[in-house]
């Protein structure tokens, strides 16, 4: 079940009665969330609950056991590593374990070598990179001493199992999401119109401008040696968008539907195009995944305070291990590496921080122009389209005058019309004023009601009318 799907549609408004129905009883509330998540869940492949059941079970004893234990214990460090590598061992086996495969056999092939392995028809289950990350959080900090294990079994299941975040996160750590399981929840009036306002910008995100984008996009890298020059530029610019709208739209209807049943979600984007360096971009973009790299890979691994060498290794390590969690490729891994490079020189340079405005629109630009550069590896389907893709948009050979007339107005075959274009372009612009003007400037919930309703009525009207029904499923549920 996807959140823009008719199913969906009928699936959160009894949901919804069902939970607020029960709104004396806090652990009926829970178990109705349990059940609730259970089979949107199980709605694409009920086989895989067993997988979340049997994690929830593994993690929820883990924590009991580490808090019965002594802090020096031996046994401790043991139920830990129990819990990192049941959790780490299914997310390894149904993510990587073709990928290894692969690689072990081609590694026999170059030394002349061969060897018949077969690999396995392995289907990746939904969501198993965030709800993984998610329950191993709340181990480590118990094993840490920053949280108090949970004896209540039901709201530890609706944590891990919440259905707004289960599938794409924001991935939530149990010090902020564990606890507002235990308190009363009721009916706020304020937190139902933000929670209506951040399920219609997501399906703005998503169907209008994301899925719009999609259709260009998919034909470019799907093909790209039949394009050059500035449709090459331009399907690898559609991708920034389309990824971003993708992905933030789904965290906003994440945190919006979140918010109709009294959860508060974490923030997991925040204008990251608008960035002014690569590093202020990565406190922007994806927030919940980054941050907990950062708590529990980077830091643990000495993050800055160690030697300046030291320091740039682990920053690589942290980057190649992102891009590695995004998907079973070496495509992923080189799109990890690129930002780690660029964070290392970053550190090296000193940006200046008051300048004017001209300035700044210039260094944010170069910023998304690094952005862009990595996303053509995460897009692209081998690394040989990717560096096709980079050599062909790089060669001055077709920006020449002489040249150029044929890609004034990119031409793009297949499926898609020049209306494709023109209106994917036009909601890019609009999405820039949008996000500059009601998050940067202003606080668009500030804004009167009187005013707001015009715009969530044309917001409607733009979906059904406007919108791209082809593509439905986010591009983070292949992660």
């Amino acid at each position: 079940m996807i959140f823009n799907s008719l199913d969906f549609a009928v699936f959160l408004p009894l949901a919804f009665i069902l939970y607020w129905a029960l709104n004396k009883h806090l652990r009926l509330q829970n178990l109705a969330i349990v059940g609730s998540s259970y089979f949107f869940y199980g709605w694409w492949d009920w086989r895989f609950l067993s997988l979340i059941i049997f994690s929830t079970l593994v993690d929820y004893s883990v924590g009991l056991a580490i808090a019965n234990q002594q802090a020096s214990s031996h046994k401790r460090k043991m139920l830990l590593w129990t819990s990192i590598i049941v959790n780490l061992g299914l997310l390894g086996f149904f993510k990587y374990y073709n990928f290894f495969l692969d690689n072990f056999v081609a590694a026999f092939s170059f030394f002349g070598s061969s060897i018949d392995v077969g690999s396995l028809n392995i289907i990746l289950p939904v969501g198993i990179s965030f709800y993984t990350f998610q329950t191993l959080s709340y181990t480590i900090d118990v094993y840490n001493g920053k949280l108090k294990p949970t004896k209540d079994f039901i709201a530890f299941c609706a944590f891990v199992s919440f259905f707004p975040q289960l599938v794409a996160g924001p991935i939530e750590r149990a010090s902020h999401l564990l606890p507002q399981f235990y308190r009363k929840r009721t009916v706020d009036y304020t937190d139902m119109v933000e929670g209506f306002h951040r399920i219609l910008w997501g399906l703005f995100k998503k169907i209008v401008i994301a899925d719009r984008l999609a259709i260009v996009v998919n034909e470019i890298y799907n093909y790209p040696t039949e394009y050059h020059g500035l449709t090459l530029v331009m399907g690898t610019v559609f991708f920034a968008f389309q990824i971003y709208c993708d992905f933030s739209g789904y965290s906003e209807i994440a945190i919006g539907t979140a918010r109709l049943f009294g959860f508060d979600l974490m923030t997991n984007f925040r204008t990251p195009y608008f960035s002014q360096s690569l590093t202020e971009f990565w406190r922007r973009w994806h927030i919940s995944l980054s941050t907990w790299f950062r708590d529990y890979l980077y830091i643990p691994l000495g993050g800055n305070k160690t030697t300046v060498y030291r320091w740039y290794i682990n920053i690589m390590i942290v980057f190649i291990v992102s891009g590695f969690w995004h998907g079973a490729s070496w495509t992923f891994i080189i799109w990890g590496a690129i930002h780690g490079v660029v964070l290392i020189l970053e550190s090296r340079i000193n940006l200046p921080t008051k300048v004017f405005f001209g300035w700044r629109l210039l260094q944010g630009l170069g910023v998304f122009i690094i952005v862009c550069l990595g996303w053509v590896f995460f897009r692209a389907n081998t690394i040989g389209d990717a560096l096709y893709i980079l050599s062909d948009m790089l060669s001055f050979g077709h920006y020449q005058l002489a040249q150029l007339s044929p890609y004034v107005v990119p031409a793009v075959k297949g499926t898609v019309f020049p209306i494709d274009i023109v209106l994917a372009s036009f909601f890019i612009l609009v999405l820039l004023i949008a996000e500059y003007l009601f998050t940067v400037r202003f606080n668009f919930q500030g804004i009167r009601y009187s005013y707001r309703l015009p715009i969530y009525v044309v917001g409607i009207w733009v979906i059904f009318v406007l919108g791209a029904f082809e593509k439905n499923e986010f591009i983070y549920f292949q992660f």
